[in-house]
């Protein structure tokens, strides 16, 4: 059996470039999505929750209390483009492409090489109901980071199984 299918731990893959999280501090290829939490512009209170589906391009983008994006009409509002631009720099274009089921693009090609693709497409609104899982995966991830550090086990990953264990 694989390492991988033995242990509890996962790998993390290093992200492509360093990316500043004031603008977008979430973004996760999850759920045959890309999706995020995007910062407002105006309002330091507000955050946009945003996801674009893969293959068919479909998006949606809410504020956190689930009032629709005034620009997200007819196209990729600028949160979303934010949001993919984001991806492409955690993940790399050729890793957010792939995924996405855009024409391949190099991995290092700048964020349009993949936005472009798929804006042509003239996607159109999808589901909103993801959104609360998306913010709700944001706010524990932020529970993660106000933690100090320690090498203590954390009580609710108590589930899994402490690495090399004879079974």
């Amino acid at each position: 059996m694989p390492d991988g299918q033995r242990s509890s731990t996962a790998r993390v893959v290093a992200p492509a470039s360093p990316r500043k999280l004031a603008k977008v501090p979430f973004v996760e290829l999850a759920d045959g999505r890309l999706q995020g939490v995007v910062s407002s512009g105006s309002d330091i209170a507000r955050v946009y929750v945003s996801s674009v589906a893969a293959g068919t391009f479909a998006y949606t983008c809410s504020t956190n209390n689930n009032r629709p994006c005034g620009g997200a009409y007819g196209g990729f509002c600028n949160h979303i483009r934010a949001l993919i631009g984001e991806a492409v720099l955690q993940y790399g274009a050729g890793r957010v492409a792939r995924y996405m089921r855009v024409e391949p693009v190099e991995a290092d090609s700048p964020a349009q090489s993949v936005i472009a693709p798929m804006a042509q497409t003239r996607p159109v609104p999808g589901d909103k109901s993801a959104a609360a899982s998306v913010f709700s995966r944001f706010l524990r991830q932020l529970a993660y980071l106000e933690m100090a550090p320690t090498t203590a086990p954390l009580p609710e990953m108590q589930w899994f199984p402490p690495t090399r264990a004879v079974a």
